[in-house]
């Protein structure tokens, strides 16, 4: 399948000489009745068994305790035990009194803060954003399906923005929050984004930074699930979004996301939000009523387990060691397969979880049918996209983390199979 340059310069018979052999080999994968799932960024078993060790880290009456005493079996420790804040802050490049810990879930902490801005609004608004006629946001896309999902829940208007090299399209960006005040917010995988893999530039943070906005209170997400999720030796820099939101005078403007879902345990990891200590008073205030503190002994199993940052470090090298090979076979797959052929792109992140694959327009959501047909289950088509809607139908979220080697390779067989199937397919429908 690997031998057929540039579909686009075959000739009608040609075409279809190849669709023939095509279906055949799809036919037979069929009547294999394969059971693939690659359709979310699950880590493997392999990947869990890393963090074992730290669900027995705990053993003595002594170990519950803080250095000065404080019993976290207790209540108590409303934002997080200071011990995980000096590991996680250090995490982030932000203080100790600019984070706060949770529970295990960064989405939590996402859907939480957006619901109090829509009843309370948030740090120097001037209304709850709930009373306003409409709230917008803008949404870097191909993205991440689960804050969309969010904007949807709370009826928050979606922004589609292209994503580019060096991160969002940030002309558009500046000329719209410029221009409409309903824009409240920005959502933004600043790291190995998900799914393209993109880090963004330090142009584009400055710009995120300094960009005047008609909303005094626009606030940018920033999901920084990957900042320590490297597939390689020379990681990809970000710079620090709170050090240029101080610089430009905008202090307020960020909110920091991020967790140890895929550095531990995907349930039981603890999740962080970073913000200028005004902002984080203000949640305090709110998070005081909704609870009376996180999962205590579980922050500090991650911290005695972690323990620092050059532990940490070697801790998520393990990650790499079992992933990269997963990520190298399928952009080789990719190649050998697609490569040449004029009827597929596709990035190599230096980290994260996730390739993302395009398709020609109008292809993506008949290819992903086409493998669920086989068995190769992917990620709904247009998921990454604003109300599920891939404008141009041709993103593709590939995530190789979870099936062995051995699954993930008939996996990605069978994706570009069905890639090449639909493509002709189009090819022959324009001729």
């Amino acid at each position: 399948m690997g031998s057929i340059d540039n579909f686009m310069e075959l000739n009608v018979s040609e075409l279809n000489e190849h669709y023939v052999r095509l279906k055949e080999k799809y036919d037979e994968y069929k009547s294999q009745n394969l059971n693939l799932d690659m359709s979310r960024g699950k880590p493997c078993s392999e990947q869990l068994d890393l963090s074992r060790d730290m669900l027995d880290i705990l053993k003595s009456d002594e170990d519950y305790r803080a250095k000065d005493g404080t019993d976290y079996l207790n209540y108590g420790g409303l934002d997080g035990i200071p011990e995980a804040k000096e590991l996680f802050s250090q995490v982030l490049e932000v203080s100790t009194k600019e984070i706060i810990i949770g529970g295990n879930s960064s989405l939590n902490m996402m859907h939480d803060t957006i619901a109090r801005a829509m009843l309370h609004g948030v740090y120097g608004g001037e209304s709850p954003w709930g009373k306003l006629p409409v709230v917008k946001f803008l949404c870097p896309s191909p993205g991440y399906d689960r804050h969309f999902a969010i904007c949807e829940l709370f009826n928050i208007e979606m922004i589609t923005v292209d994503m580019l090299s060096t991160g969002p399209d940030m002309d558009t960006i500046e000329k719209l929050v410029s221009e409409d005040d309903s824009i409240k917010g920005i959502w933004c995988v600043p790291k190995y984004s998900n799914p393209d893999g993109i880090t963004y530039s330090d142009q584009t943070v400055d710009r995120l930074a300094q960009m005047n906005t008609k909303a005094s209170d626009f606030r940018i997400f920033w999901d920084d699930a990957y900042t320590v999720h490297h597939l390689t030796e020379k990681a990809d820099q970000l710079k620090n979004i709170f050090a240029a939101c101080k610089s430009a005078g905008n202090p307020h403007r960020v909110l920091m996301y991020s967790s140890t879902s895929k550095i531990t345990f995907p349930g039981s990891g603890i999740a962080m939000m970073a913000a200028s200590e005004e902002n984080l008073n203000f949640f305090r205030k709110q998070l005081s009523i909704q609870t009376i503190g996180p999962d205590k002994l579980n922050q500090l199993r991650h911290v005695r387990f972690l323990k620092d940052m050059d532990n940490l470090k070697v801790h998520m090298e393990k990650h790499a060691a079992i992933i990269k090979p997963k990520f190298s076979m399928v952009l080789n797959k990719l190649e050998s397969e697609l490569g040449r052929k004029n009827i597929a792109s596709w990035n190599e992140p230096k980290g994260g979880y996730f390739i993302s694959l395009n398709t020609l327009n109008g292809c993506a959501r008949d290819v992903i049918n086409m493998a669920a047909e086989v068995g190769v289950k992917l990620t709904k088509a247009g998921a990454t996209y604003p109300y599920g809607k891939d404008p141009r139908d041709r993103n593709i979220r590939i995530a190789p983390t979870l099936p062995s080697i051995e699954e993930l390779e008939k996996a990605i067989e069978v994706l570009c199979l069905c890639v090449q199937l639909v493509s002709i397919e189009k090819i022959l429908s324009e001729k």
